[in-house]
């Protein structure tokens, strides 16, 4: 059986836990509510998480700030691998149905490229922005539960996301870069703006029956989702 002291001090333990949780939470709730229109006057919530503003949706702009296109490829099966550079953007399964809930998806090349797909004043998150606001949330598996949308309209048949970050996390999918669509209503895979090598890219993954989200390698050729941060003034 525990002492009395030892038993106080997990309580003291407690209830300091308690009221970090509830001031972090305090500080997320300020600035929802709040909107940002990207160059084709998409509009999209975003809410402060720390020291940090981040939007909470996914970026669906088809141009960069100074109203270039961000060309697509002309079929679903389109295959890209020997493609150098490339710079696309698609809409899940090619469907536009999808965009307004989901977003676009995008290749590392066209989000990094520096026309700037994030509006005026935002930017795509580096990995360390990423790690900064996972760290702020209590690390991967607690910040998995308080980023995911609650419920099942949009992540099938896993339920275990609160929001209370105000994050809105969406289960967008990905296209690989040989044209095939994957994984929408299953896993949200974002990209950073940190290159690794060559080749590949980090991005940070969720998947619903996993409970955490992790920082994982990428091809730069295959189309994730895109969250933009605020930069700092």
């Amino acid at each position: 059986m525990k002492n009395s002291a030892v038993m106080i001090h997990e309580v003291k333990y407690a209830k300091v836990f308690l009221l970090l949780f509830l001031i972090s939470c305090l500080e997320i709730q300020l600035s929802i509510g709040q909107t940002v229109k990207d160059v084709e006057g998409n509009e999209y919530r975003t809410g402060t998480i720390g020291k940090q503003v981040w939007m909470a949706e996914n970026l669906r702009t088809t141009k960069y700030r100074n109203g270039d296109l961000i060309p697509t490829t002309p079929g679903s099966k389109s295959d890209i691998r020997n493609e150098v550079k490339p710079i696309y953007q698609w809409t899940f399964s090619n469907t536009e149905k999808n965009t307004e809930t989901y977003g676009r998806l995008y290749t590392w090349y066209a989000v990094t490229d520096n026309r700037g797909v994030c509006p005026v004043g935002w930017h795509v998150p580096t990995d360390a922005e990423w790690t900064a606001l996972v760290t702020f949330l209590g690390g991967e598996v607690i910040a998995y539960t308080r980023m995911k949308e609650v419920g099942n309209d949009h992540w099938l048949k896993y339920d275990t996301g609160s929001n209370d970050a105000g994050f809105y996390a969406l289960p967008g999918g990905l296209r690989t870069f040989n044209g095939t669509f994957e994984d929408m209503g299953i896993s949200g895979n974002w990209w950073t703006a940190t290159e690794y090598d060559q080749s590949c890219a980090w991005y940070r993954h969720m998947k619903g029956d996993q409970n955490n989200i992790s920082r994982y390698l990428c091809l730069k050729r295959n189309g994730l989702s895109v969250r933009c941060v605020k930069t700092n003034d």
